[in-house]
């Protein structure tokens, strides 16, 4: 069975920016967990509704926050201002 690997631009930005992080897929979904300066992220994809999304902590690490739309684009945004 073929991966589908999503969240690709996010794993491309984490990549290029050398920070270490686990990928893992189910139903569809993918899912990242990594750790920037010893604080722990996590993103997780959802669909609700046929609306895709992703689940987060970048924003607040104590938080988690849904990020509708482009939230790859949104995700990566955030990222670069760190």
């Amino acid at each position: 069975m073929e991966e589908r690997q999503y969240l690709s631009r996010v794993r491309a930005f984490l990549e290029e920016k050398g920070w270490e992080y686990e990928y893992t897929e189910e139903d569809g979904l993918g899912s990242i967990d990594f750790s920037y300066r010893g604080v722990p992220y996590h993103i997780w994809e959802f669909e609700e509704n046929r609306e895709r999304g992703a689940e987060t902590n970048l924003y607040h690490g104590g938080r988690q926050e849904e990020v509708l739309g482009d939230y790859e684009a949104e995700l990566i945004r955030e990222m670069k201002q760190w």
